[in-house]
């Protein structure tokens, strides 16, 4: 497993954060150290056909060994790391063995990481596990994707008695902020088929996404002397804290599970006379979906009445945009590709844990531009953040389900 660990950690030091507010593709110019990295490895394992383009998406070809004809499948995975928390100077520490009790992440912080409160790290007692160093992520999503879907296709080329038919390999920019498929040329990819690594723990397999919007909600004031406020100042952010204490209170990330949906309030600024919320609205629910997005208007509708006389015009414009929406719709029609890496993970003696994704990938846009993509574990837990990990042995066994999932497609009817 050295080798893993040591691909691994060579891509994480490379700080490759995305930008939201950038207009580039890549968002980042950092990105493209990592990206041309990638490259230059592809091309040393022996992979064919490797291109990179001016918008830094890689694609890579692992050419069939088999007489017959088999569907070409593909393995994509991302390569930026998230805005939301510092993914700079990251210095990874190696923990061998785990021993179940806390892991110090940094002792000057007082940073640690306890089984007491992330259960999940009992699961991985004697195991190898790498952390942070609690100053920054580690970005394993999606380093630990990348890592697997490289050191697979390098044990295939290395054991050719594996057969396999072709397996096309892409690697994106900028998934983090939702444009990881704008720009994937799937025509290009030409596969029947692909599968994002960019799960969590051992045996997700996920089909099911959330149907995704965000919305920008600006809230307009009057400033007027407080001494001589009264029936003529207008605080748009206490009518911004209005806003959001109509939205249900028990429908946010903190209070649900599952398929249930959720208004994610994530940003905040203003002054008395102009204040900016911005939040996000997912549900797996189609029709839900839509109620959710109708809720937003219908709260921005009730405040502007409300101010009508006062303020003379609209006090509060809600911009909503749709993001993506649920894969599943695309997939079920070919069930059987999810199927298939059931299959591989059952063969390994791995537990599938077949379930809904309470987000989004790059596969969910990819499934709507015609590339059915579902979503497979990667490994790591606690992403974007200090206390994110991830166990090599994990990484391990997604090596092997690539393997195992371009075996059984070779020989599938």
């Amino acid at each position: 497993m050295q080798n893993i660990i040591d691909r691994f950690i060579s891509y994480v030091i490379i700080d490759t954060e995305s930008d939201p507010n950038s207009e580039t593709t890549p968002s980042t110019k950092k990105q493209w150290v990592l990206a041309e990295k990638l490259v230059e490895e592809l091309k040393a394992i022996g992979m064919t056909e490797v291109t990179i383009d001016e918008n830094a998406y890689i694609m890579a070809t692992l050419p069939s060994n088999v007489a017959h004809k088999v569907p070409t499948i593909g393995f994509i995975s991302h390569f930026d790391t998230t805005p939301d928390f510092t993914g700079a100077n990251i210095k990874p520490q190696i923990i061998p063995n785990y021993d179940g009790g806390d892991i110090v992440l940094n002792e000057a912080q007082n940073i640690v990481l306890s089984p007491k409160y992330f259960k999940d790290l009992l699961q991985y007692k004697g195991q190898t596990i790498i952390t942070t160093d609690g100053t920054t992520l580690l970005g394993a999503d999606d380093k630990a994707g990348i890592t697997e879907i490289v050191t697979a296709m390098e044990y295939l080329i290395n054991n050719p008695e594996i057969k396999h038919g072709k397996i096309r390999v892409g690697f994106t920019p900028d998934e983090e902020i939702g444009r990881g498929a704008h720009h994937f040329d799937v025509i290009q990819f030409d596969a029947d088929w692909a599968y994002t690594m960019d799960g969590s723990q051992v045996g997700e397999l996920e089909y099911e996404n959330f149907n995704a919007a965000g919305a920008k909600i600006t809230f307009k004031g009057k400033s007027v002397h407080p001494g001589y406020a009264k029936g003529k100042m207008i605080n748009s952010m206490l009518i911004a804290n209005d806003f959001i204490n109509a939205l249900p209170k028990d429908e946010t990330p903190q209070e649900t599970k599952g398929y249930e949906g959720f208004f994610h309030v994530h940003h905040l600024s203003g002054s008395i006379e102009e204040t900016v919320l911005e939040l996000i609205i997912r549900d797996h629910n189609k029709k839900k979906f839509e109620k959710r997005k109708e809720l937003i208007a219908k709260i921005a509708k009730k405040i502007n009445k409300k101010f009508a006389k006062q303020f003379g015009e609209a006090i509060v414009i809600a911009e909503v945009k749709d993001q993506y929406y649920n894969m599943k719709e695309k997939v079920l029609p070919v069930k059987y590709i999810v199927d298939i890496a059931e299959n591989a993970m059952k063969e390994l003696g791995i537990k599938p844990l077949i379930k809904p994704i309470r987000g989004g990938t790059d596969g969910c846009q990819l499934s709507f531009k015609g590339l059915p993509c579902p979503n497979i574990f990667a490994g790591g837990h606690n992403f974007h953040g200090k206390y994110e990990y991830v166990p090599v042995e994990s990484m391990q066994k997604a090596v092997e389900v690539i393997v195992k999932i371009a075996e059984l497609t070779a020989i599938a009817k």
